[in-house]
């Protein structure tokens, strides 16, 4: 099945957004892979994660 981009809208605080940003750059694939049923959930929940990171980069939240 062909998978389409899912444009998604957050509004949350500057707070909130700067505390997410450090959460999604901490989590890494031991973390999906306890939470997910399988190895392709948890690359479906580590490409979830890997979108977040960006789009939160792009509103100013990359913590370094």
């Amino acid at each position: 099945a062909m998978q389409t981009d899912l444009p998604l809208h957050l509004i949350t605080t500057p707070a909130a957004a700067e505390a997410l940003a450090q959460l999604v750059k901490r989590i890494g694939w031991s973390d999906a892979r306890s939470l997910a049923v399988n190895d392709d959930e948890a690359y479906a929940m580590m490409g979830g994660i890997a979108a977040l990171q960006r789009a939160l980069a792009e509103a100013g939240y990359a913590p370094r």
